[in-house]
């Protein structure tokens, strides 16, 4: 060629020719049920490298074409082995089968249990739900927020409180989503039970360190909760019953290898077993209490690259009391419900979307009523979410996420009505709080050599507190001295906040590494609480002109190891977080007194900060297995118009923290688990003297949160009976013994909370006795306490 351009594009063309890379992308199911596997590898046996599905069982994998061995393989399932010759780019849809025991014939080292050591994300943890089940459960009722408070870092709120704390933050600074609907309250029964029924549940994945960019508007932590899809192949059916609920999922095709559904439901009768044992002449007849939840998801397959999801959760609590000799009565009824609209679609080999249109509220009645007077309150949330989030699989050592976010929130902080006969008193009209909140993001989740991987993401999120909304301008005093009124969807105060993500792995060796991480993240919302205890009756507001975005700025370093072929995990995190803006109710506030005042005239902001050091210690093959987990850590907090200004312990504030878990399989038919908790004592503020003045009563109070309660620990145990699974019968014409499983299996499971009937502390009173004037005054500090040792039964079965 006497042109030297043309040759010189010729021999380039020809060059990128020889070298031409091709995708292999697909989705990775179970051949049962044809639910997707989230996490499941597809690995290059040649090359030693691979990837891993997304929560939709999506992958995408780009390399240079030849001939190899593709190897795709799940924890728990028989892995699949195909001699491919790639010579251009090709869908490849596998369906894996289950297993008892996994035996591999060659060592994969890009395996689902190397994230461990070869992810970049700290603090995070995917926990398993069947071996969730194989716990001890309070009453026999599985409890995903109960587990996941047995991980180091994470603390429960205590018996009787709902929420639970994450690294020195507080119950409000957790987003806890079910298939990406917010659920505001995940909690019954004041904190005894959750809302997330096991039955229907396929993934938990849980953040407490180094949140990426895609996930927004909490500081803390996120627990990311997906339902099962629904079995496509055939119908089953999962239940329980036990003491005090039961439980019924159902799940199976619409159009089979295309559609499917799942209907899931519990409910508690423990009030309508008690009350036969009410005497009528109690003055409780007719209280109880009794809460349920109904789950429901629907997907179809539109096509290869189409596909959508629809699903649901309400839930609710029932707390009604009955004083039939005064006729007092009260009814409290609180719940959440969510929708949740999904549509995946993959647009080429490397570049796939998942869009989302979300409703999710939580509401809380009060009414109270006592002959011709009656009394209510009212308070809740409603949102109305859009998003769109796309991941690019460029080459096997990148992966590109990137999308935005839109709510819009209406917050019902406290309304309250009374009423005495026809009279109706006017304690102010119903108030409501209008938000927009929005937000994009960009991450890049890259090797950049073999022994350095980062995660470096950033997040720009807004806020506008809108109208119609009336400001009332107070004085020092608390007198109004001037009202602003705002019209429908006129900004009041627009937030616009830059949040950077970085998190990064450091490979020391085949089976260890050091990560680090450093995050900034913005809150717009925060719940605030007149007690100490989490309850329902907590208030969600936004932040508004008053009201800054909570800020958390977090830093953590940690070492990670695998022993034993990964049959062990260990890892050692330090953190250091700084909180900015958080809010509590100044002393003497009474959210129920809102007439002609903004809630956010009440609240008082101050800061904080936590610390501490994490060790978890996992195993999770064979027929022992379980983890430990210890958290050292301190929680401060400081506000200049609470405790005269000066530092004090958060409620949370806990030296030690130790949780140990274990199940063990005693063949096909036995299982038995076991759980120890320990934990210092919550901080509480007690008085420090009493005294009399002109014959009154008068308290001194100590510093905010100076006394630390006894601490609490407590042992579960538990056991589980299942019967035959599989049936044998006779090849007529091989005469060979073979098995086939059974339509109906069932198992018996059989726990102790609290097995040494450990009084643990629930709250604490003062009782006055004797009389001053004769000098016999005795005042004594008496514990409360709420279970003691509780045995329960529940019956499961499957068909």
């Amino acid at each position: 060629m006497k042109n030297p351009i043309i040759l010189f594009f010729f021999l380039i063309y020809s060059f990128f020719s020889i070298s031409q890379n091709v995708t292999i992308s697909g989705t990775i199911k179970d051949s049962q049920s044809g639910e997707t596997l989230i996490g499941a590898t597809v690995f290059v046996k040649e090359l030693k490298i691979g990837a891993s599905t997304n929560v939709y069982g999506f992958y995408s994998l780009t390399i240079p074409a030849g001939e190899y061995t593709i190897v795709c393989s799940y924890v728990g399932y028989k892995d699949f082995l195909e001699q491919i010759k790639l010579n251009e780019s090709i869908t490849l849809n596998k369906e894996l089968t289950g297993s008892d025991v996994v035996i591999s014939e060659f060592k994969v080292e890009a395996e689902k249990g190397d994230e461990n050591t070869k992810g970049t994300q700290m603090g995070t943890v995917e926990l398993d739900v069947e071996q969730i089940k194989n716990l001890p459960a309070f009453m026999g009722e599985v409890d995903v927020l109960k587990t996941i408070q047995l991980l180091p870092g994470v603390q429960s709120s205590g018996e009787g409180n709902s929420g639970f704390y994450v690294r020195g933050g507080g119950p409000d600074q957790n987003l806890i989503m079910l298939d990406e609907a917010v659920v505001y309250n995940a909690a019954h029964l004041f904190g005894f039970f959750s809302v997330f029924n096991a039955d229907a549940i396929k993934n938990v994945n849980l953040i407490k360190g180094g949140m990426p960019a895609n996930y927004g508007g909490r500081l803390s932590s996120v627990l990311d909760i997906s339902m099962k899809e629904g079995n496509d192949r055939s119908f089953h059916g999962d239940g329980g019953i036990g003491l005090i609920a039961s439980r019924l999922t159902l799940e199976g095709p619409i159009q089979k290898n295309k559609s499917s559904f799942i209907v899931s439901g519990r409910r508690t009768y423990i009030s309508e077993l008690a009350q036969p044992f009410i005497k009528d002449d109690s003055p409780i007849k007719g209280s109880g209490y009794y809460f349920y939840d109904f789950n429901a998801k629907l997907n179809y397959q539109i096509s290869d690259k189409d596909r959508l999801f629809l699903s649901g959760y309400f839930g609710k609590d029932v707390f009604t009391y009955v004083q039939a000799e005064s006729g007092f009565t009260i009814n409290i009824p609180w719940g959440n419900a969510t929708a949740a609209l999904r549509w995946n679609h993959i647009f080429s080999d490397k570049l796939f979307l998942n869009t989302t249109a979300i409703y999710s509220s939580y509401d809380f009645t009060f009414e109270g009523r006592q002959e011709d007077f009656s009394f209510g309150l009212y308070s809740g949330i409603r949102d109305w979410n859009l998003k769109a989030d796309f991941s690019y699989y460029p080459n096997p050592k990148n992966t590109i996420k990137f999308g935005l976010n839109y709510t819009y929130h209406t917050f019902i902080p406290n309304n309250v009505t009374a009423t005495q006969g026809d009279t109706e008193f006017d304690l102010g009209g119903a108030v409501r709080l209008y938000a927009n909140e929005g937000a994009i993001y960009f991450l890049d989740d890259i090797e950049i050599s073999p022994l350095l991987k980062l995660n470096a993401g950033f997040r720009l999120s807004t806020f506008q507190h809108i109208g119609p909304f009336k400001r009332y301008i107070k004085d020092n005093d608390g007198n109004t001295i001037e009202e602003i009124d705002y019209d429908k969807f006129q900004s009041l105060k627009t937030f616009v906040k830059p949040e950077p993500r970085l998190t990064g792995r450091y490979t020391l060796n085949e089976t260890s590494s050091m990560k680090f991480g450093a995050t900034l993240n913005y809150q717009y919302m925060h719940l605030v609480s007149v007690g100490g205890n989490s309850l329902p009756t907590d208030l969600w507001i936004p932040s508004t002109d008053i009201v800054k975005p909570q800020q958390a700025t977090q830093l953590n370093l940690g070492y990670f190891k695998n022993f034993k072929k990964n049959a062990y995990e260990a890892s050692l995190e330090l953190y250091y977080k700084d909180l900015r803006n958080l809010v509590e109710f100044k002393d003497g506030a009474d959210p129920s007194d809102g007439v002609n005042d903004n809630i956010d005239n009440q609240l008082t902001f101050g800061k904080g900060y936590s610390y501490g050091a994490e060790f978890f210690l996992k195993k999770s093959l064979g027929n022992l297995n379980g983890w430990i987990g210890y958290t050292w850590s301190r929680t401060m907090r400081q506000f200049d118009e609470l405790n005269q200004g000066k530092e004090y312990p958060a409620k949370f504030d806990r030296r030690h923290d130790l949780s140990i878990t274990a199940s063990y399989n005693l063949g096909e038919k036995w299982t038995f688990g076991a759980i120890f908790v320990y934990a210092t004592g919550n901080s509480i503020t007690l008085p420090a003297s009493k005294y009399f003045v002109e014959g009154e009563l008068l308290v001194e109070y100590a510093d905010r949160n100076s006394y630390r309660m006894a601490s609490y620990h407590r042992a579960d145990i538990s056991a589980t009976y299942t019967g035959k699974k599989f049936k044998e019968y006779k090849d007529i014409e091989t005469g060979e013994i073979k098995k086939v499983k059974k339509k109906f299996t069932s198992s018996w499971n059989f726990s102790v909370f609290n097995l040494y009937n450990r009084r643990n502390p629930y709250f604490i009173y003062f009782d006055n006795t004797g009389n001053l004037t004769q000098g016999t005054l005795d005042v004594a500090a008496i514990q409360v306490s709420l279970f003691p040792i509780l045995p329960s039964i529940t019956w499961n079965f499957s068909f």
